[in-house]
């Protein structure tokens, strides 16, 4: 099993920037992707962006190229989303996820943190 907690969500301006981070633990030897995606009110889930565990490979919504960066810190065994130029539709609860080695989907949930930008 692996566990995800995410934090660093909260309310930014249009065109400022916030950082979310995602602490994978237990099996996290398990890993072979990790992604990041969000959910708005009133819509479907939509996938933001992944890298692979070892940190390289990072691959982006076209929604949020240029803006958004995923990036992992070995030493804490910490995947980030570095979110810039934020604007309003970017509102959303942003979840981080697990892609275990021999899996065919995300099977990893973190619990979700509320991003949201005002205009």
């Amino acid at each position: 099993q692996v566990q995800l907690v995410e934090s660093g969500g909260g309310l930014v301006q249009a065109g400022g920037s916030l950082r979310l981070s995602c602490a994978p633990s237990g099996r996290t030897s398990s890993i072979n992707t990790m992604g990041w995606f969000r959910h708005a009110p009133g819509k479907e889930r939509e996938f933001v962006g992944s890298i692979n565990w070892s940190g390289g490979n990072p691959y982006y919504a076209d929604s949020v190229k240029g803006r958004f960066t995923i990036f992992r810190d070995n030493a804490k065994n910490t995947v980030y989303l570095q979110m810039n130029s934020l604007k309003p539709e970017d509102t959303a609860v942003y979840y981080c996820a697990a892609w275990a080695r021999g899996r065919a989907k995300y099977d990893y949930w973190g619990q979700g943190t509320q991003v949201t930008v005002s205009s």
